[in-house]
């Protein structure tokens, strides 16, 4: 199995570029479909979910609005418990239907954190599309409305997703090697 080495972790390949491809073209299908002709804004959460959105917005169909927020929780493999809103969404968000597009769903902190904020810019409504979904971590009661792929409860990097800023540009994911 592939292997690579990001500063003091080792990881070995998880899924590859061409799984996480179809999944991606898979709910770019499913949204455009629940978003039945109206044009939503899709925020972006960065920095990791970047590749997920590029690879997204080629994939669908409709007219879409691009707008970008950026939430820290992360530091190495953990979570700080620790939020921080960096990037607040440039789009005038009131009354109109917002996709909040994330790399990554595990304890779910995060999420409510930024939907606690967004409620303040009086969407129509949001919902929720994450690539990856840690069903096993995932703590909250705020419903998932698209999930690409489920996986276990470990750490991975690629396809946008980081190890202290590093491995975002992997094609494929990678997991922790235990």
């Amino acid at each position: 199995m592939e292997q690579i080495k990001l500063h003091d972790k080792v990881f070995e390949r998880y899924i590859p570029h061409a799984q996480i491809l179809e999944a991606v073209q898979e709910l770019a299908g499913r949204v455009y479909e629940d978003a039945n002709g109206r044009q939503p804004v899709f925020l972006v959460v960065l920095k990791g979910g970047m590749v997920f959105a590029t690879d997204f917005a080629k994939h669908y169909p409709g007219d879409m609005i691009l707008d970008f927020i950026r939430v820290k929780s992360y530091s190495g493999t953990r979570s700080t418990g620790r939020m921080e809103w960096l990037i607040e969404p440039s789009e005038n968000l009131e009354g109109r239907p917002v996709y909040l597009l994330e790399d990554i769903v595990d304890t779910g902190n995060t999420l409510a954190f930024m939907l606690d904020r967004l409620a303040a810019y009086k969407p129509a409504y949001v919902k929720i599309v994450s690539l990856f979904h840690k069903p096993e971590a995932y703590h909250k009661d705020i419903p998932l409305d698209f999930v690409g792929i489920e996986i276990p409860n470990k750490f991975i990097v690629g396809y946008g997703l980081d190890y202290d800023e590093l491995g975002r540009n992997l094609k494929d994911v990678y997991q922790l090697k235990a």
